[in-house]
């Protein structure tokens, strides 16, 4: 992309990674709007399939519409694309959310939040031991433990009663496939448009869900003006974030990026609380924001001295 902005400086990374986070944990209380709006049952797995590849297929056609305009050209798939799209969209979108959703039918959002959480360490494995992209260093495993212990801190209590083995092993395997699917967008955006690859794998991600969603069952009654704008909105979020998610991917290593996602459960739950006037967990949410924050400081630095594990 033409831009002029440094995505490599701190000062950029940071705050950009942060409004991705702000806008994806702005989903949780909206996606449960949505829910109540469009009148879909939370057991309700394909209906709420459906509404998702609804919300990503829109995402990827504002994300095209926005980037066009910014671009002042049709951001068009390339010749270089066609393979890596498919890709992309497999992992980010109709892997990572069927098992999410599918997950979350047999376990709490909880539960969900802290699994998915996982998968900051499944990328920074994924980046530096299988492709080999950046090296494995002490700092980052140690950064992304105190970051994961801040998701643990404002999730407290989401694993009284045990563990499933469902719903878990479906979030987790939701996990891997959205690292996987940060460490194909570090490598494809070195000849691709960042912005083009992220909206076209939502456009076929989002309408191979909606197939898949409407083919086991799902149904949407579009009678509620509000119901649509909230999809409206989630659509628009999710163009933005992983937009600007994936040029943050572009340009800096997999592992810089991944750690900063501990904010989103964080930022949900924060959210969650203030869009329900409750001021119970406030505090536990602000000193896990804290922990986070921490742990992507040391996962960032870049002094001497420095161990590599491999």
């Amino acid at each position: 992309m033409h831009m002029k902005i440094d995505f490599k400086r701190k000062g950029t990374l940071w705050p950009v990674a942060a409004l991705c986070c702000l806008l994806w944990g702005s989903a949780f209380p909206m996606i449960k709007l949505g829910y109540s709006e469009f009148g879909i049952n939370s057991d309700d797995t394909f209906t709420i399939i459906l509404f998702a590849g609804i919300r990503f297929f829109l995402a990827g056609v504002l994300t095209v519409i926005i980037f066009s305009a910014a671009e002042k050209k049709p951001l068009l798939p390339t010749k270089t694309s066609y393979k890596k799209i498919p890709v992309l969209s497999l992992f980010q979108t109709v892997v990572q959310y069927i098992f999410f959703y599918l997950g979350l039918a047999f376990t709490s959002g909880e539960r969900g939040s802290v699994i998915n959480a996982s998968s900051v360490f499944f990328a920074i494995f994924i980046s530096s031991v299988i492709f080999r992209l950046e090296k494995l260093k002490a700092r980052k495993i140690l950064g992304s433990l105190i970051g994961f212990a801040g998701v643990i801190l404002v999730s407290l209590g989401a694993f009284r009663g045990g563990f499933g083995i469902k719903g878990e092993l479906f979030i987790l395997l939701s996990s891997v496939s959205y690292a996987f699917s940060s460490t194909f967008m570090r490598i494809y955006s070195k000849e691709d448009n960042p912005a083009m690859l992220s909206g076209w794998q939502f456009i076929l991600g989002g309408a191979v869900m909606i197939a898949f969603g409407y083919a086991l069952g799902g149904r949407l009654s579009f009678s509620s003006p509000k119901g649509a704008a909230i999809l409206i909105y989630l659509a628009f979020l999710s163009a933005v974030a992983y937009s600007l998610w994936s040029i943050l991917l572009k340009y800096n290593d997999v592992s810089k990026v991944a750690v900063c996602s501990f904010m989103t459960p964080v930022f949900g739950f924060l959210l969650s609380i203030l869009a329900s006037g409750a001021s119970a967990g406030l505090w536990q949410s602000l000193a896990a924001l804290v922990l986070v924050a921490a742990g992507i400081i040391i996962v960032n630095y870049s002094g001497k001295n420095k161990k590599d594990i491999i």
